[in-house]
């Protein structure tokens, strides 16, 4: 019996610290070069990021900016009346645009280095 309760906490504990490693939106905003720049993040075509390497907080700094992101769009598509795909369709050719060479983006399915 102790020796489940044991596990018991030690596995409590361990969920515990992932929560305290958690990202916020600012925090994965000032994350954001960063990533891009060591090639884990990249620009899709859809106005989104995606993740090119699952290394480090990849995955969270991208769900957390892409749901800033995604809320923008629909204030856009509402106030201008434009369907939401134009809207994110447009974010991300001017995302691609402005991506610096060495990053990455998606395109065709492919991640290419600029």
């Amino acid at each position: 019996m102790t020796i489940c309760k044991k596990a018991t906490v030690a596995l409590l504990s361990v969920v515990l610290s992932f929560s305290a490693f958690a990202l916020n939106l600012e925090q994965a905003m000032d994350s954001l070069s960063q990533a891009k720049a060591q090639g884990v993040v990249g620009e899709q075509a859809d106005g989104y990021l995606g993740v090119v390497k699952n290394e480090g907080n990849a995955t969270e700094i991208a769900q957390l900016i892409n749901q800033a992101r995604k809320a923008q769009y629909q204030k856009v598509s509402a106030e201008s009346n434009v369907p939401l795909s134009e809207v994110e369709k447009k974010a991300g050719s001017k995302a691609q645009e402005k991506t610096p060479a060495g990053q990455y983006i998606k395109q065709q399915g492919q991640w290419l280095k600029k």
